[in-house]
């Protein structure tokens, strides 16, 4: 145990965010600096529990009381070690996960959890500034070959898993850069992406390729990847989203966000698809919805809504999600606290537009549940006056045409691809990792599983069971 009394005697804290007026000029991180003494006693305020709820709740086993302690006794060099022999990327998770992990820590139970996350960025943020973070190559070489399709965080874990074990491995993305939704579906202001291509240098120091612009299916055949490749894992992500066909879908400035976030990650306030000026409404209230909130807000909307078909959750924990179940709360995000309003238990029925085709606002009405189905309100319709609309409503699963559908992976119900035990699509050498197998999910669940097909991959090309498996694919969180 770290400080034996530290639950009792220190309140949890985490950073502070800059500034809503600068930090509203700039994309740069939101979070102000966080001093190593004000961390290392959060990091004491950990029990040691003697069943660590905290590592059921991360997919990843995260030695969390282990790293906690280490910071408290100001071992930074060895909390790297335990935080890296279980997570490839604890920068990523370190800033993008809703840590699950926090909703599941035994000190949640009547009192504020341990700060996790923010013990875990600092961890990996000073090791990157001692220079603990070294390239590993492999010992030895195994003359296998293994392509690995999409650079998001399942795809690198698998690749950087199975590099360093001796495997030749190629990573491919269709995009102009590596990274997945890391590089351009997140907003600087969300992570940096100076901590992505840091991560990206030593995976190339260690041997991994990686070939961009390049649609696995198109630019290279099924027939060229089979043949090229002793093993293929399939880790491009739940890519197709879900529309809204109401009335007026086809109006100009109706946007899909994965259309909106892409170039305006790359040209920030300069992009093509621009919120400057506008009124803007964005439809969904997870965190792509905040992502899409965030950028509007930056490029100068005039005015940003978010609407949400659910009900407004609580405050605190309903008697629906108990400990250590993640609880859906009602949670405000750096975004959030940026300006804008949010609507509940909404529904859009018809975007409106004008002569020339272009979007002008959009029509509303409230809804309730009944049997397990929206119904919506009588006599509630309204319009919002709107020229840019953001649909952020969750993604459907992989894109079937073109690599999928060539290949002729079986599918599960959901639209998939379907895996057994060893994450094995029902094509004899060909894998499958992260959102494309699991559906919509967490970045922590994207680690892990790239993780967990890197250790099946290399167990099928060399019969050894050297790498960790964290998970089955199978496996669901706490609930």
């Amino acid at each position: 145990m770290a400080d034996p009394k530290g639950f009792l005697t220190t309140p949890r804290e985490n950073a502070s965010h800059r500034p809503v007026d600068l930090r509203l000029r700039d994309w740069r991180e939101v979070y102000e600096e966080f001093e190593h003494h004000r961390l290392e006693k959060q990091a004491g305020r950990c029990m040691d529990c003697g069943i660590p709820f905290c590592h059921q709740g991360c997919p990843l086993g995260n030695l969390i009381p282990e790293w906690n302690t280490l910071v408290w006794r100001q071992d930074w060099r060895d909390a790297i070690e335990r935080l890296h022999a279980t997570n490839n990327f604890p920068e990523f998770t370190g800033t993008l996960c809703p840590a699950p992990c926090e909703a599941a820590c035994v000190l949640g139970i009547n009192s504020d959890p341990v700060s996790i996350k923010r013990v875990e960025i600092e961890i990996i943020d000073r090791a990157w500034d001692e220079g603990w973070v070294t390239p590993q190559p492999p010992a030895s070489l195994t003359g296998k070959k293994v392509a690995v399709i999409g650079s998001g965080p399942s795809g690198l874990a698998a690749a950087q898993q199975l590099t360093r074990v001796g495997h030749d491995v190629v990573v491919y993305e269709r995009a102009d850069a590596v990274g997945g939704l890391l590089r351009y579906g997140i907003p600087e202001f969300k992570m940096e992406k100076w901590r992505l291509d840091r991560r990206l240098d030593q995976m190339r120091a260690e041997g991994t390729q990686f070939r961009t612009g390049v649609n696995v299916g198109v630019d290279v055949t099924v027939d060229e990847l089979r043949s090229g490749y002793d093993a293929v894992v399939l880790a491009g992500g739940a890519t197709a989203w879900r529309d809204l066909p109401v009335p007026g879908r086809q109006f100009t400035g109706v946007y899909q966000a994965m259309e909106y976030l892409p170039p305006a990650n790359k040209a920030y306030a300069h992009s093509p698809i621009n919120a400057a000026g506008k009124h803007v409404v964005v439809i969904g209230g997870g965190d792509t919805g905040a992502d899409c909130l965030g950028t509007a807000h930056r490029q100068g909307a005039a005015s940003v809504t978010q609407l949400e078909i659910m009900p407004q959750p609580p405050q605190t924990r309903a008697p629906q999600h108990p400990w250590p179940t993640y609880p859906m709360l009602y949670r405000v995000t750096s975004a959030h606290e940026e300006g804008g309003s949010r609507l509940y238990s909404v529904s859009t029925v018809e975007f409106l537009g004008d002569a020339d085709g272009n979007l002008q606002g959009l029509k509303l009405v409230e809804v309730e549940l009944r049997d397990g189905r929206f119904v919506p309100v009588e006599g509630t319709e309204r319009e919002l006056e709107c020229q840019l609309a953001l649909l952020a409503m969750g993604f459907l699963g992989p894109q079937q045409e073109g690599l999928v559908t060539d290949l002729g992976v079986a599918l599960d119900p959901r639209g998939n691809v379907a895996r057994d035990h060893s994450y094995a699509t029902s094509v004899d050498g060909v894998f499958a990792a992260g959102d494309m197998g699991r559906g919509q999910s967490l970045i922590v669940w994207a680690i892990a599983e790239g993780r967990s097909a890197a250790a099946a991959v290399d167990s099928y090309l060399t019969g050894r069971t050297v790498l960790p498996s964290p998970i089955l694919p199978t496996d669901r969180s706490i609930a």
